[in-house]
């Protein structure tokens, strides 16, 4: 299965999310006024965290290698021959990039701010 660029990307937030849900979750939760036990027991996959990160990265590199890396074939007058296409989804790609690692980094920032 080869994913494309737009599916790698999709599959980087995907696993980003799961990185992320142990620690981002929980205060997203609170800060919105919906608490609990349960917001408790979004910690329990935090033994996850490096495959989501991971998995992240894996797919980032994958949009990188499909975006700058090989070669496009397309046929002329299709969507992909437009090199604003392609301007647009590298724009995309460096947008989702840098919040994904954003996303990622929270749990070593977070306690800076309680």
């Amino acid at each position: 299965m080869q994913l494309t660029g737009k599916g790698s990307l999709i599959a980087s937030v995907l696993a980003a999310v799961g990185a992320s849900v142990c620690c981002v979750g929980p205060l997203v939760l609170l800060a919105l006024g919906i608490g609990g036990t349960w917001v408790g027991n979004l910690t329990a996959m935090e033994p996850f965290r490096p495959w989501f990160i991971g998995l992240t990265l894996l797919f980032l590199a994958l949009a990188f290698r499909r975006l700058y890396l090989v070669p496009r074939v397309c046929l002329p007058g299709t969507a992909c021959a437009d090199p604003r296409v392609l301007r647009r989804q590298r724009i995309t790609f460096w947008i989702v990039s840098t919040m994904l690692l954003a996303l990622l980094a929270v749990p070593w920032f977070a306690p800076l701010f309680y």
